[in-house]
């Protein structure tokens, strides 16, 4: 005769945490007729025996309420029996989890069984933890029966389903038949079948040790969207969000498409939550229904920023932004900065900057940015003097969810002073830049690529000479400890200026290397060529690397060690005989607005006047 039987679903659920009864931490029910329990509280060692099969060991570690309420939650001697009873039901099912479903298992306190007459006071009375041993059999290991696939409502197509599906002949373990049921779920979400349901039956023989899966599929109608609607907005345009979700309308259903639809609304900038609901059911025109719940931002912020370099001193940063500025979701922010505080004793040698940067989300009705900046500076530096005043003008699109691309004019009145001669610039010009952005975490990233590339041509009205500034950067990011508790990070940059000799390039518009964010241990924009008066005189070409390994020591604590290199020459082409290095340690703690960090660099190859170190205080990774 052949006996088989059947499992209802909570069946096949891996006993990740089975902890015995439903009494209170500390009060499991003794068996009926047991003595008084005793008050005191029992020590107990536990001893889980290997099976010669890790996955099963592992199961059973993580079921056992003896093992992992041990040090957690304290019992008298009653309790402790009242938990080795209940670990045989917790044994059952880490042997079906992994396929052993004729195995077993039992405890003994202190050598006896746990309804033996009289064991409370015994273990009571017993000095020194109680020794609780677990025995296993485990038997052989069952596998799957080829598994079948059926349609409800019968003719059903399957063909959405896809070929996720049991292996026949492998082990027959609890979690693979759960997962396939939840891909065959997803795969058919995927498709546009948004009520799709999955069912399975699980019938375990034990004259042929197999498991026979049976899932039956309702695949549901493939539906499209219909149009969506968002609700909860006080303040933004309706038009606008109109535009954000309008185009979910008539795409066939996927979870990913709403998924998308709600980031490009979270993206505005202006709500705190935004929440995404399709409907249960079809409606009359037989579309889906979609609907968009939003929760508005305060409409102002405001914030503050610093940063130190040993030679110039701190630099103190502070800006106020308005969210919604017209209704329309624009961000206008104005930002304030002062640099190069209290490295002499008057203002001669400060900086600073105050620009204004307004943000036109989804101009033209379409997902792009147009972006107006404007500001007027105060640089005082060692390669240069400048004062001026920028204007530029860029439309910002994404390509995809990683690719952005940006174009626009920009211009420039300026007064620049190096190696004490004074030249006023007016420039025009025009921008174009493409960025991939493809990290975990944009201000702390652990994992992943950036790469930002732009060209800019630039007419100098003063020289009359047509230049194009080129410039190349990409970094990425290693989680070596897969915990992201070791990350090496990898930049590197490359840039050139082509078509004019460097004379016809304003000053300003040169490379330069050196100082944080570029070579750590020397001064900032101190690395390249020289002028008459021995001042940087920046150069047609430049190349920088850094390695950074950034390892977590406590918490939020942590440190990084790291070595850049670069270098500037007077050819577009650039150049690598003429490399300064750098290298020194860092601390890093990590706050909900980035790490702060704090570096030491020293200069590996340094030259006359080269500081002996730098010391580099901000927010945020170097790179």
């Amino acid at each position: 005769m052949r006996l088989k039987h059947s499992l209802l679903l909570l069946g096949l659920i891996a006993p990740v945490l089975a902890l015995g009864s439903a009494s209170a931490p500390g009060q499991e029910a003794a068996p009926a007729g047991s003595p008084e329990p005793a008050e005191a509280v029992r020590s107990y060692e536990v001893s889980i025996p290997d099976t010669g099969d890790e996955a099963l060991d592992g199961a059973l570690r993580r079921a056992s309420a003896l093992e992992n309420l041990r040090d957690s939650v304290t019992v008298d001697a009653d309790g402790l029996i009242a938990r080795a009873i209940g670990e045989a039901g917790n044994i059952r099912d880490a042997l079906r989890s992994e396929g052993y479903y004729a195995g077993s298992g039992r405890v003994t306190l202190a050598g006896e069984a746990p309804d033996a007459a009289g064991l409370a006071q015994r273990l009571a009375a017993m000095p020194g933890p109680v020794p609780v041993v677990v025995t296993v059999e485990r038997g052989p290991q069952y596998t799957y029966a080829p598994a079948l696939l059926v349609a409800d409502p019968p003719g059903a197509s399957l063909a959405d389903a896809g070929d996720a599906i049991l292996p026949a002949g492998e082990p027959a373990r609890a979690a693979p038949v759960i997962d396939t049921q939840n891909r065959l779920v997803s795969n058919l979400k995927d498709s546009g079948h948004p009520f799709a349901a999955v069912g399975r039956r699980v019938v375990v023989d034990h004259d042929t040790r197999r498991m026979e899966v049976t899932y039956r599929v309702t695949p549901g109608p493939v539906a499209q969207f219909g149009t969506p609607t968002v609700s909860g907005q006080e303040q933004v345009d309706d038009r606008l969000l109109a535009n954000v979700v309008r185009p979910l309308a008539g795409r066939t259903y996927s979870q990913a498409e709403i998924d998308k639809t709600r980031r490009d609304l979270v993206a505005l900038g202006v709500f705190s939550t935004v929440r995404a609901r399709a409907a249960d059911r079809l409606d009359a025109a037989g579309t889906l229904p979609v609907s968009f719940t939003v929760a508005e931002r305060a409409r102002h912020s405001i914030g503050f920023g610093a940063a130190y370099e040993t030679r110039y001193g701190p630099t103190l940063s502070t800006f106020w932004e308005h969210r919604n500025l017209f209704g329309g979701a624009e961000r206008l922010r104005v930002e304030a900065e002062a640099n190069r505080l209290g490295t002499s004793g008057n203002t001669d040698d400060t900086g600073g900057k105050l620009s204004a940067n307004l943000r036109q989300p989804w101009f033209l009705g379409s997902n792009q940015t147009l972006v107006y900046d404007i500001a007027v500076l105060r640089e005082r530096l060692d390669a240069y003097d400048r004062d001026a005043f920028t204007a530029s003008v860029l439309l910002e699109r994404p390509i995809t969810e990683k690719l952005t691309i940006s174009a626009g004019p920009l211009g420039e009145v300026s007064r620049v002073t190096q190696d004490d001669i004074t030249t006023n610039y007016q420039l025009l010009g025009a921008l174009g830049q493409v960025r991939w952005e493809d990290v975990d975490s944009l201000l702390n990233p652990s994992r992943g690529l950036r790469i930002t590339a732009l060209a800019s041509p630039i007419y100098n009205f003063t020289d009359a000479d047509l230049f194009t500034r080129t410039r190349l950067q990409a970094s990425t990011y290693l989680d070596l400890s897969s915990d992201k508790g070791s990350i090496l990070a990898l930049r590197g940059v490359v840039g050139s200026i082509l078509g004019a000799e460097i004379g016809g390039v304003p000053p300003d518009k040169r490379f330069y290397a050196g100082g944080g964010g570029s070579v750590r241990g020397y001064d900032y924009q101190s690395i390249g060529p020289r002028t008459r008066g021995d001042q940087p005189r920046g150069g047609l070409s430049l190349v920088e690397a850094s390695i950074e390994l950034r390892q977590r020591i406590r918490g939020p604590i942590g440190m990084a060690a790291f070595v850049d290199a670069g270098s500037v020459g007077t050819d577009v082409t650039p150049e690598f005989g003429n490399m300064k290095y750098g290298a020194g340690l860092g601390i890093r703690y990590d706050t909900a607005i980035g790490p702060l960090r704090a570096d030491v660099g020293i200069p590996l190859n340094k030259e006359r006047g080269d500081s002996a170190f730098g010391l580099y205080v901000g927010i945020g990774q170097a790179f």
